[in-house]
């Protein structure tokens, strides 16, 4: 879709009250009209218990319809809320994708006797114990859904791994022995090898176990009509298993059927690489870019702006790149916690919203509020959303002659009238402007800065060349008078209440 925009329905510290699929059918019509064209919401999936965000998977098939650990619904509430959610979302022809946790299970039913090998937890390839009989969780019988849609039971040879776990001070992780029983080669060297990262490991070289997954992506599919997954955790499963995966639910459903995997790694290159492994079958998040964001709003203005996309995969690889700013997991106090600070978050969204390249992520928690006071964020979104969807079309130019400002054209497109902008970063403590060519067919044109933040209006020269200026540690995005907001809302004041207001 042109110039669409995922946003990510959900973050880490949402409370267990069953309100979000509501929230989010209530929503559908105020997301369509911001210009979100995809949403991708959390595991809709029964976990090890009822307060836990989903990535404790337990049963696939329990999307809050059977009482199972002591609850019916999930976190977010029940499945045919979520049903509902979905068909609303639908009517304004916003995507639902579904977050996907395949790596591991959690909260078995019963305990099995199994042969397991101790190995070192920083180097899983090397084994610190001989084999030996143990027990532990991997009996998974789903006896509160009594075999409905599949009566598949997991058991410890459907797994390569676990966490023994007698106290806190006393963890252990056991490779399962036995016929072609080992870890997975084609997944993260972190490590030695990253297959295993928590609860029972799922062995995706099972065939029973790739028989069941395939199964159950056809199942979920029709059942919640999803137009796409995010996959959860891939540098831990198995890049064959991953490929034939996408091939299968594309193949079974629709071959436009979109996927877009977590690769957790700041590492261009080995992004470049699973790409090329999985056949350009999927997107993945542009980890590096949004480290790159962090290492910049913690510098301020020694941070050269024109390092930006340098290693950033929507540099490399346009049309596999989802360009985020933060999510759940690198949100404060997360496992992954990498936080950009607030004052750099809007100038970070300005450059993935406006930007040609990526399929731009939006973070609930960044419009919503978390870490900056609720209207401080949502009103900054607003206006950068507004501007893609009205402006932000056509070829785009970077201009990067200075470490401390990027300039952004996009010449617009002809099928579009007033389409077209310029947009200023600044990380420098001083006011700066640049010269930038919107174009000559733009000559004659008064411009304004949407944002309010410069007042006065510049006129395009016959050359096509203006002079565009932007305040301190600040942004601005000018465009056509006219096609524009009557109201602005000035930034400059806006960010100073992000400084005041944000989390040191």
């Amino acid at each position: 879709m042109k110039n669409g925009v995922m946003m990510q329905y959900f973050e880490w510290n949402l409370p267990n009250d069953g309100l979000l699929w509501k929230k989010l059918k209530e929503d559908a019509v105020n997301l369509h009209q911001l210009g979100i064209t995809a949403v991708w919401i959390p595991p809709a999936y029964k976990a090890s218990e009822q307060k836990n965000q989903g990535y404790a998977a337990y049963d696939l098939y329990d999307l809050g319809e059977f009482y199972q650990k002591e609850t019916i619904r999930t976190k977010y509430g029940t499945k045919a809320e979520l049903i509902d959610a979905i068909e609303e979302l639908h009517k304004y022809r916003i995507s639902v994708y579904l977050d996907v946790v395949f790596n591991h299970k959690i909260g078995a039913d019963q305990k099995e006797k199994f042969i397991a090998v101790k190995v070192d937890p920083e180097n899983r390839t090397i084994e610190i114990s001989d084999p030996a009989e143990i027990e532990g969780w991997t009996q998974f019988n789903f006896s509160g859904r009594k075999g409905r849609y599949s009566p598949f039971t997991w058991h410890s040879y459907h797994f390569t791994g676990i966490e023994i776990e007698n106290s806190k001070e006393d963890k252990h992780i056991y490779r399962i022995t036995g016929e072609n029983k080992h870890w997975s080669q084609d997944v993260d060297k972190e490590k030695g090898n990253f297959d295993f990262l928590m609860g029972a490991d799922v062995d995706h070289k099972h065939p029973d176990v790739i028989s069941e997954l395939n199964n159950w992506g056809n199942w979920v599919v029709k059942e919640l009509h999803l137009d796409g997954m995010r996959l959860d955790a891939i540098k831990h499963i198995s890049s064959a298993f991953i490929h034939q995966f996408v091939d299968h639910i594309k193949t079974s459903n629709n071959p436009n059927f979109y996927f877009v995997g977590e690769y957790w790694k700041a590492d261009l290159l080995t992004l470049e690489n699973y790409l090329k492994t999985v056949d350009y079958s999927i997107d993945l998040f542009d980890v590096p870019l949004h480290y790159n964001f962090r290492e910049a709003s913690m510098s301020g203005d020694k941070y050269d702006l024109r390092k930006l996309f340098s290693n950033a995969l929507v540099a490399r690889s346009p049309s596999h790149a989802v360009t985020f700013v933060d999510n759940h997991d690198s949100q404060q106090g997360s496992s992954l916690e990498s936080e950009v600070e607030c004052w750099f978050k809007p100038l970070a969204y300005a450059l993935i919203l406006l930007r040609k390249d990526g399929y731009p992520c939006l973070f609930y928690g960044d419009y919503y509020g978390i870490g900056c006071q609720e209207p401080v964020q949502k009103n900054l979104l607003k206006i950068l959303l507004e501007a893609r969807q009205k402006h932000a079309y056509g070829e785009e130019k970077l201009y990067l002659s200075s470490p401390n400002v990027i300039g952004l054209v996009r010449y617009g497109d002809n099928g579009r009238p007033n389409s077209g902008l310029a947009t200023l970063i600044s990380n420098h403590d001083t006011n700066l402007s640049l010269m930038m060519n919107v174009g000559l067919q733009k000559a004659g044109e008064k411009w304004i800065d949407l944002t309010g933040s410069v007042k006065q209006a510049v006129e395009i020269g016959k050359d096509g060349i203006a002079e565009f200026h932007v305040l301190a540690r600040n942004f601005s995005v000018w465009a056509k008078w006219g096609n524009t907001r009557k109201h602005f809302i000035g930034i400059s004041d806006i960010l100073k209440r992000i400084k005041s207001k944000c989390r040191k």
